[in-house]
């Protein structure tokens, strides 16, 4: 276990350095793909071997079943994103970043100790700042300055909240959230505040809404391979930082500080994804808006808790993480295949670029919560846990405005791939789709374990129910 633990962190690194040794030769092109590869590798091992609890160095580090889940999210949704996304040429600089992008998501799932975890969220602004700006001309660096301020404005709030949440201790003052998890010394007000603010900056980062707008500029601006990192895990591993807060929170405060800021940040969020979704041009930033919609759904099933919602958000964040990956890698190819990314100028790829339609549909329809794509029995079994759990008013309006969202996607999306626009539109193809057979594939498979998740559930129940139990839900 603990060789596992370190590869994750240390094999990105190393091959961040060997990119910047070898920046113009072929292998700085797939460092990326096997510095995913090995993180994937390592959350499974973690996986095979068991959600018994381990640590190293120095209790710094620490798997549980939680741990080992998000490792093996991280590592399987940067394999979509690096090995099915299409590349010039290599880039040294640029792979180096993505490797050292994975090391510092690795470390952020891996911590133990809430320091740790925020010098792990911070270098993630740093590495995907660089990587928001890479070729993106002037929007580019417009969209990573922004991302900066704002990301760097929450995660000061978060380091805040964290300061006074270790001065909650008093004499027993500890940052490890296995112990304050567990915790009866904290202040209670003192703590109160520091949780608060500890939460409102990990949703900066996570993109939760009223502190979303850095997200769609880096994420439509972006390549496509980093804005499916950054819509597929890193919000996730900042969310994930999220239930961890909500698990030290619900045994020191009780559930209704948690409760009433996820509710409010989950309901905002989805107001804010469906009205602006039904207006959007930029079909890159209508996959952005879907992430904040997404996050929202995440932010309503911790909010409402309980085994069936969190094991349920659990899914949710494989099952997004997979879809929006491949999305964003077929948009990279739709853009320059196309020569745009407006959504007025793409039409009838079905019949001129079938093999960008198609997987654009299906990550779409898994996004919308088709069946059988897992997000659809995830998403019921949110709502029906909200229903259970007597939150009738959020839960009702909640899938209203998921019903919005949903008519606004599936017109966008129709009209891509399926309707032909007027003669004086631009023509929907300029060019052929530049993806290889595997780099299809890679696409194609990551929808279809989506595709497969509630089959899969059944059994991964014990990976899950381990998950549950590291954050405190048992009833």
């Amino acid at each position: 276990m603990t060789i596992a633990i370190w590869a994750a962190l240390a094999v990105p690194a190393l091959l961040a350095a060997l990119s910047l040794a070898r920046q113009c030769a072929p292998v700085a092109r797939h460092t990326p793909a096997v510095a995913a590869a090995a993180v994937l590798a390592s959350g499974a091992v973690m996986l095979i071997l068991g959600p018994a609890d381990q640590t190293t160095a120095g209790g710094l580090l620490r798997v549980d079943g939680l741990t080992a889940y998000l490792l093996t999210t991280v590592g399987a949704v940067a394999v979509v994103a690096t090995g099915g996304a299409t590349t010039d040429r290599p880039h040294g600089r640029f792979s180096a970043l993505m490797c050292l992008f994975l090391a510092t998501m690795s470390l952020a799932v891996l911590a133990d100790d809430l320091g740790v975890l925020w010098v792990a969220v911070e270098a993630t602004t740093i590495t995907t700042a660089f990587l928001v700006a890479h070729g993106g001309g002037r929007h580019g660096l417009e969209a990573a300055w922004k991302y900066v301020v704002l990301g760097s404005v929450g995660v000061a709030i978060a380091f805040l909240g964290i300061v006074l949440l270790y001065a909650a201790g008093g004499d027993s003052a500890t940052l490890a959230w296995s112990e304050l998890a567990t915790s009866t010394t904290l202040d209670a007000d003192t703590a109160r505040v520091g949780l608060a603010l500890a939460v409102l900056g990990l949703a900066t980062k996570a993109g939760l809404a009223p502190m979303h707008s850095w997200l769609p500029d880096a994420h439509s601006q972006a390549p496509a391979q980093v804005s499916g990192l950054m819509s597929g895990v890193l919000l996730s591993v900042a969310f994930y930082g999220i239930l961890r807060l909500k698990a030290i929170s619900d045994h020191a405060l009780g559930p209704e500080l948690m409760r009433t800021l996820l509710i409010a940040a989950g309901l905002l969020s989805l107001a804010v994804a469906a009205a602006l979704i039904l207006t959007q041009r930029n079909y890159k930033r209508l996959l952005a808006y879907s992430s904040i919609e997404h996050m929202g759904i995440l932010a309503l099933g911790a909010a409402i808790g309980g085994p069936l919602a969190v094991t349920a958000v659990l899914l949710h964040i494989l099952g997004h993480g997979l879809s929006k990956a491949g999305l964003f890698v077929v948009a990279g190819r739709m853009l320059r295949a196309t020569g745009s990314h407006e959504i007025r100028d793409v039409h009838s790829l079905l019949a001129t670029h079938p093999t960008l339609a198609r997987p654009w549909l299906a990550g779409m329809a898994a996004l919308l919560g088709f069946p059988p794509f897992g997000l659809f029995f995830t998403e019921v079994a949110i709502i029906v846990a909200g229903y259970q759990r007597g939150m009738v008013i959020p839960t009702s309006i909640a899938l209203v405005l998921l019903f919005v969202a949903f008519g606004g996607i599936a017109r966008h999306s129709l009209s891509m791939t399926l309707v032909r626009h007027g003669p004086r539109s631009a023509p929907a193809a300029l060019g052929p789709d530049p993806a290889s057979t595997g780099q299809r594939a890679v696409v194609l498979t990551a929808l279809a374990v989506v595709a497969l998740i509630a089959a899969l559930a059944w059994p991964l129940r014990d990976v899950l129910d381990a998950a549950v139990l590291a954050l405190g839900v048992t009833s």
